[in-house]
């Protein structure tokens, strides 16, 4: 796995995982994971000790938002990135006691196959995850947990008190007008916690900053 590039988000431990296409006149080869990269490499010293128990594939229609989804008993911690087409990657800080606490950040990732690199964005155990999509989209997650079900929940994708703050303008507003609006969002989502009666309940003691990072 060739890593050309590791950056850190505004929420820094969630990170963007850059690695190289080899095209030719036939298309393009990646190798988009190894196992010994990501324990040893010196890229990507925050993989250490994870291991990956499940894949999943989603496609999702333009205008679709999923999410804001989080897991405990077991934690699980996800790698994701988009194999074609547009999405817009949503995640949230929910570790009680952060300085993040609360705060959501968007990362644009759109693939049009063209491109000489493709890129993961790595979501720590910790954190709500959602996603919004701009035209019809493939994307693969792998997770360190399997899922569980029971425990897990989710903040609503238009709760009035989740911060945006940290997160860039644009992508906030494209994020919020979408989830606003569209039909494509499951009741269970829409009607998610709000990020105070998250803080309320019990199980959010599941997710502590001591314990997380």
């Amino acid at each position: 796995m060739k890593i050309t590039e590791v950056r850190e988000l505004a929420i820094p431990e969630v990170k963007v995982i850059r690695f190289a296409r080899f095209p030719d006149q036939r298309g393009y080869f990646s190798e988009q994971y190894r196992l010994s990269d990501f324990e040893s490499g010196e890229a990507t010293p925050f993989m250490r000790g994870v291991r990956f128990l499940q894949a999943n594939e989603s496609f999702s229609r333009a205008g679709t938002v999923r999410g804001l989804h989080y897991q405990w008993n077991p934690y699980m911690g996800k790698l994701v990135r988009t194999i074609r087409g547009h999405m817009l990657d949503i995640v949230g800080d929910i570790r009680k006691g952060s300085p993040t606490y609360g705060k959501f950040i968007a990362y644009d990732m759109p693939v049009t196959g063209d491109e000489d690199f493709a890129e993961w964005i790595w979501v720590p155990p910790g954190f709500a995850h959602g996603n919004t999509f701009t035209e019809d989209t493939v994307i693969e997650y792998f997770c360190s947990g399997e899922y569980s079900p029971g425990n897990e929940a989710g903040l609503s994708p238009i709760a009035s008190d989740l911060d945006w703050s940290l997160c860039e303008p644009a992508l906030r507003d494209q994020f919020l007008s979408t989830a606003h609006s569209t039909p494509l969002m499951t009741d269970k989502d829409r009607n998610g916690f709000t990020l105070a009666a998250w803080t309320a309940d019990a199980r959010s003691e599941n997710f502590l900053y001591d314990d997380l990072h």
